[in-house]
């Protein structure tokens, strides 16, 4: 039965993809759909999953894992890339893509809806703190200086400082933890938040979809393999050595090491846009990984349930 629901829920995300990618290529799409579909998710969906699922959550030294999972991700992709890249005779903007994309996990539009698929809501529940605590604090901080220092721009402190405060999610983690404290929400307003929440996994994907682009550039292919191969397999492996050793296990390892491998983050992509470092390359990295991650992702599960 527990196998047939997961079975259920990972070919609704490949549905909610290929529906995407379908609606992208032969429909006439309103004008700003994608914009309004990320704004909803970002800024409704997302708070309400996170208001639902914290409060229950027990915040036990353990969980520093994800969350560090997180962090070696995108160090370890900024040490990699800016040790190769001069080697390779990389631009400057291709080393500040590859480590943009292949840093930063899409931890949220992918990581939740295939968590949730594998572990259900004690899984996501974890996968929240790991983008939370994790992800999110690195794109919206190291994330920006990264993308200033390879474009050849100076940082704006207060300007990452806005954008970190006065994210929806975070500001709803930190309500969350609040109400987790007091109690816990009453019951009915779980019969609020939850239906609200659950419009993020297929808007989520439909929106990955509707933005999906491969376009294979001439010398790129050595980047994008390195890049996937750093997000896909070396950063998760890495992550799992580290969780081992620290003699972390259980549902908090898998979930740490999973968010590791998740394809590269969207908004990532879109920051290296913004700052002209290299976006061509940058997409096409983003959607080979979604790709790769939808096969890879549900591999790196069984091999850690062995």
């Amino acid at each position: 039965m527990q196998v047939a629901i997961r079975m259920s829920a990972l070919l609704m995300l490949f549905v909610c993809l290929l529906l995407g990618v379908l609606v992208a290529r032969h429909a006439r799409l309103p004008a700003g759909i994608v914009p309004g579909i990320n704004w909803w998710v970002i800024n409704v969906a997302l708070p309400a999953l996170v208001l639902e699922l914290i409060p229950p959550l027990k915040f036990e030294r353990v969980l520093w894992f994800p969350v560090a999972a997180m962090w070696l991700t995108f160090f370890g992709a900024w040490l990699l890339f800016g040790l190769l890249g001069p080697r390779r005779g990389w631009s400057r903007q291709r080393i500040g893509a590859l480590i943009l994309v292949c840093g930063l996990g899409n931890t949220s539009f992918m990581g939740y809806p295939l968590i949730e698929a594998l572990h259900g809501k004690p899984g996501l529940a974890l996968a929240v703190v790991a983008d939370q605590l994790g992800c999110f604090p690195l794109l919206a901080s190291v994330g920006i200086v990264v993308a200033s220092l390879y474009a050849g721009r100076r940082p704006q402190p207060l300007e990452i400082l806005r954008r970190i405060v006065m994210f929806p999610a975070l500001l709803a983690l930190l309500a969350g933890i609040a109400v987790g404290l007091m109690g816990g929400w009453p019951a009915w307003m779980h019969g609020v938040l939850a239906p609200i929440g659950a419009t993020l996994t297929p808007l989520a994907l439909f929106s990955v979809g509707l933005q999906f682009t491969f376009r294979l550039g001439r010398g790129e292919a050595a980047a994008i393999g390195a890049g996937l191969g750093w997000k896909l397999l070396l950063a998760p492996l890495l992550c799992w050595a580290l969780g081992t050793a620290a003699g972390v296990g259980g549902l908090v390892l898998t979930v740490g090491v999973l968010q590791a491998a998740m394809a590269p983050m969207v908004s990532a992509a879109i920051l290296a846009d913004e700052y002209e470092l290299e976006p061509t390359l940058a997409n096409t990295v983003l959607g080979a990984g979604i790709v790769l991650s939808l096969f890879s992702v549900p591999l790196a599960n069984l091999w850690l349930a062995r």
